[in-house]
């Protein structure tokens, strides 16, 4: 059974008015990434007194996983590469570093040190003789990050969101802000990976970087547009991406506000869409998945592929993930 490593990190971009909706308030974005590792091990959250469904209803994209997980019954691996808060959830134990607000100052001081630990935690993983891992992410702010790195790498990149109106005015306002704090050009980094990770990006995106430079086995990336900043980082760092794949849902093809696809194919990793649809549900807050709301994320088009490939079909996937939604409603 191949392990989904949830990798989480908070950067203080989330903090900025419009940019994430992964959270009721740009204040409780800080809480979500440990509250998504908690919610695929419990139902009730233990670092915020609530459910992961936000006042519209919408649940956080881990319905996907955890409903995916108690059918499939995969391993889950917590990988904290820096938050503010740890899960009280067991977890690996990166960093406590948040990254810091591109447009101020350098984003991961402490780069160096989170991929080391990444890179020993890899290994360990190969040690352990398993030939294949499934990486996700939970970082709110995550898609603005990941832009930054990809433009500053050459990539005339668009990446998603998880609003139906991607706020694409506000997210390239904030990069233009970066780069000149910085005193760079779309591209000047793209020999100079390290330099766009420790300017630009975030601790989530360190860490899995570190990760899968100390895991030689195959390496699925259960993601959207973060995982091309992924990709793009580990080509740049002269590694073969025949050995890596984006998995993610068929939200993010129907996202016309990214470039996904497009990015996709100029960086050269492979990918494919596992195709989910809730417009049956019963509850409106599953039913505005298919409005452009969420799309992806704690790894729910990766652990949708594990089930699927354990046997399981998509119909049953948004089955239990109906009745994990109507289970937290009864909390």
């Amino acid at each position: 059974m191949i392990p989904l490593i949830l990798a989480i990190g908070n950067t203080e971009i989330s903090n900025i008015e419009g940019v994430s909706i992964a959270g009721a308030t740009p204040e409780l974005t800080k809480l979500t990434p440990p509250g998504d590792a908690e919610f695929l091990f419990y139902d009730k959250l233990k670092v915020v007194d609530g459910i992961p469904i936000t006042p519209e209803g919408h649940p956080t994209p881990g319905i996907i996983t955890k409903a995916s997980k108690e059918l499939a019954n995969f391993p889950v691996i917590i990988l904290r590469g820096g938050t503010y808060l740890p899960p009280s959830v067991p977890h690996v134990h990166i960093s406590s570093y948040v990254g810091k607000d591109f447009r101020k100052a350098p984003a991961l001081k402490n780069l160096e040190e989170i991929i080391e630990k990444s890179i020993i935690f890899g290994k360990e993983i190969q040690n352990m003789k398993i030939n294949e891992i499934m990486v996700g992410e939970s970082i709110p702010g995550g898609t603005t990050t990941a832009m930054a790195v990809l433009r500053s790498l050459g990539y005339n990149a668009l990446t998603s969101s998880a609003a139906p109106e991607n706020p694409m005015d506000l997210k390239m306002k904030i990069i233009k802000d970066g780069f000149r704090r910085i005193n760079i050009h779309q591209g000047d980094f793209k020999d100079k990976p390290l330099d766009a990770l420790r300017e630009l990006g975030d601790p989530m995106l360190a860490s899995v970087v570190g990760l899968s430079l100390g895991f030689r086995g195959k390496i699925y990336l259960a993601g959207g547009t973060q995982m091309l900043a992924i990709a793009a980082l580990l080509k740049s760092l002269g590694e073969s991406l025949d050995r890596f794949e984006i998995i993610t849902t068929g939200w993010i093809k129907k996202d016309k506000s990214s470039t996904f696809e497009k990015t996709a194919k100029d960086i050269g990793i492979s990918y494919k869409f596992v195709y989910l649809n809730f417009s049956g549900s019963k509850f409106r807050g599953l039913k505005d998945y298919e409005r452009g709301y969420v799309k992806e994320g704690v790894g729910a088009g990766g652990s949708s592929w594990i089930a699927l490939k354990n046997g399981f079909k998509e119909e049953d996937i948004a089955r239990k993930v109906e009745e994990i939604y109507e289970r937290l409603l009864a909390l």
